[in-house]
Formats: C-alpha cells, structure tokens, sequence
C-alpha cells in the first residue's frame, strides 16, 4: 500500500495570490499571514494581485490558473454577513465558482475567503497573532502543489 501525505514545500513553485479590496483591514490581514507563511515555506516567485472584492476572485482565479505561469493561485476575501441577503449571494457565489476554477483549471486554489458573523470575527479569524486564516490558505496551497507533484511521479 502507498500512502500520499506530502507536506508543505514552496522550493520552486510560483504563486499567485487574490486578494479582495473589500474589507480592506481584514483582507490585509490575511495577506500578511499567507505571504509570511509562502516565504517560510520557500515561494520565492509570489504575484499579488488586487480586486474589488469577493464575487471578483473567481473570475481572477481562472485569469491566473489558465496564464500557466502559477503552480497555484490563492484567493483571499472577507464577506461579513449584514443586514441584507447580499452575503448569502456574494459568499455562495464566490465558494462555487472558486471550486469551480479548481476543478476546471485542475490546479490547486485555495480558498481563504471568511465568512464570519460580523468584524470582530473577522479581524480574530484574519490576524495573523490570533487565528491566522491567511496562513492556513497558504499551507492549503502548499500541501495541494505537493500532492500534485507526488501523484504526478506515480
């Protein structure tokens, strides 16, 4: 029996981050604690790249995966639910069409867009000295170029 349970390993790889303007305070957050996290790991080829918001990742994803330049593409947002419906559309959207870029494109995205009550739980779940959702993203793409590369090699 094979097992696969590759670790994190950014020698190499060349990465592609999302990051949504909106929620700017969090979003920075998050982009601090995944850079941090892709240099630890050795990404030392990271492309930043900004957008309005969440519903404008997915479509950002696909630009990014289908330009062959990126071993992965990480998408970082903050959708922080109100009074309206609007954050039922927004997140639902950008979920679906983040998975869908993944399967589509077949290359790892990693999807690092809260979702969480109200700000205050999006600055803990986005600070990179509390929670640290941003790292977790990161690691998520990480793990995903390995295994990639494991299967590849049989």
């Amino acid at each position: 029996m094979k097992v696969m349970d590759c670790r994190p390993d950014g020698q190499g790889r060349r990465v592609a981050v999302a990051l949504a303007r909106f929620n700017r305070s969090v979003t920075e957050l998050m982009w601090r604690g995944c850079r941090a996290t892709l240099e630890e790991h050795g990404v030392s080829d990271i492309t930043l790249v900004h957008v309005p918001g969440a519903f404008e990742l997915p479509l950002t994803t696909r630009w990014l995966a289908d330009s062959g330049r990126y071993d992965a593409v990480i998408a970082l947002g903050a959708v922080v639910r109100g009074e309206t419906a609007h954050f039922d559309f927004i997140s639902a959207e950008c979920t679906r069409g983040l998975g869908q870029v993944a399967l589509e494109a077949r290359l790892p995205v990693a999807f690092g867009v809260l979702t969480p009550e109200n700000g205050e739980q999006a600055l803990e779940r986005a600070d990179p000295e509390r929670k640290n959702k941003g790292r977790e993203a990161a690691l998520a793409a990480l793990e995903m170029m390995a295994l990639r590369a494991e299967i590849g090699r049989g």
